[in-house]
């Protein structure tokens, strides 16, 4: 269901197969909070395997859908994937709803080539497919993001924190907009290395070898918490799970364990979840929210849709890394933390390059 209840008319429609799809507010201007004055426009979005409320991916995605709702006046509508099986249907339902853009979230709409022949067969459609790319297709825009650079000032953070000096990494698929975090990480770490002289061991991803640890889907818990165990007992006390919401099995870990430290990845998860706040150094955020807003702001006001990718970076704010609350940073971190942002960005400093 969706993440949010709010006042709007809900219209439920039956799909078959295994998917449950929920369309909301469909020709329909918000009844209340919106500051617009209604817009003629209907902006939807497909979820990947999970549901809206991960308290992640899907989530900042769909925040994104829901702020348009409310500042622009638009009409939204959304499908939920239980797993990739339900891509399909619930592209079609939204086609066949009329939808004047379609989000698709996540790598996993390539599978079989999935969105793009989707996309050339309803060329009367607009498509955005959020960690995806582009093959010629006309009517499908890419959403990117260098994680790598966010997630490199994550490494560093990592490792100048650490009392063991051993840190840790999982992915929940080993996909290309899963490890781009990882080998950011891992090259944040192995750079206060090179600078302090001060060893650092990355446990859970290699990118040199492009080896690691690795759920096999963004579900299984008991393989997360397993994962995290392992990483636990090899010695570290940071950990950095690429995994959408299996970061809480890490986090139960953690809390069993009675030592370490969580990054979050996507949104700020001390923000997300404050019952989390204690044992969340960070998050790496991939601003999810800001884009898919922006493309509908752009679109429902009469812009012109175009298979330009939008990449979200260090510089254009389209990734981050939060606030650390009330954990310890000293001064002299934060500051070496804002000059390896200004050296990634004026590029005298590649984050996927191990030092």
């Amino acid at each position: 269901m969706n993440l949010i209840t709010r006042k709007r008319a809900l219209i439920s429609v039956a799909l078959a197969g295994a998917s449950a799809l929920v369309l909301a507010g469909c020709g329909a201007a918000p009844e209340d909070g919106g500051d617009g004055d209604g817009v003629d426009y209907l902006a939807c979005a497909v979820s990947d395997e999970g549901s809206w409320n991960d308290k992640s991916f899907n989530e900042a995605a769909y925040e994104g859908l829901l702020k348009a709702e409310d500042e622009l006046g638009v009409s939204i509508a959304d499908a939920e994937s239980a797993s990739p099986e339900d891509f399909d249907t619930n592209l079609t339902a939204m086609v066949d709803e009329g939808c004047d853009v379609i989000f698709a979230v996540g790598f996993n709409f390539s599978i079989d080539n999935l969105i793009f022949d989707f996309a050339t067969a309803n060329a009367d459609s607009q498509f955005v497919w959020i960690d995806g790319w582009n093959q010629g297709e006309a009517n499908l825009k890419p959403i990117g993001y260098a994680m790598n650079q966010s997630s490199f000032l994550a490494g560093y953070l990592a490792a100048a924190y650490s009392e063991s000096k051993v840190i840790g990494t999982y992915g929940g698929l080993q996909i290309p907009a899963v490890t781009d975090f990882m080998t950011g990480y891992y090259n944040g770490a192995k750079y206060y290395e090179k600078e302090t002289g001060t060893p650092v061991t990355v446990v859970g991803w290699d990118p040199a070898t492009e080896t690691g640890d690795f759920v096999g889907d963004f579900a299984n818990t008991a393989a997360a918490q397993s994962i995290s165990e392992g990483q636990l007992a090899q010695g570290a006390d940071v950990f950095f799970p690429v995994a959408g919401g299996l970061f809480t099995a890490t986090a139960t870990v953690i809390r069993d364990a009675g030592k370490g430290v969580l990054i979050g990845v996507d949104k700020d998860i001390a923000t997300t979840q404050p019952e989390l706040a204690d044992i969340t150094l960070t998050s790496v955020e991939k601003r999810m929210t800001q884009a898919v807003f922006d493309v509908i702001e752009d679109l429902s006001s009469g812009g012109t849709f175009t298979n330009e990718q939008y990449t979200g970076t260090l510089e254009n704010d389209g990734t981050a890394l939060s606030d650390f609350g009330s954990f310890d940073v000293s001064a002299e971190i934060v500051a070496k933390l804002e000059e390896l942002k200004a050296g990634i960005i004026d590029g005298s400093i590649d984050p996927l390059a191990t030092p």
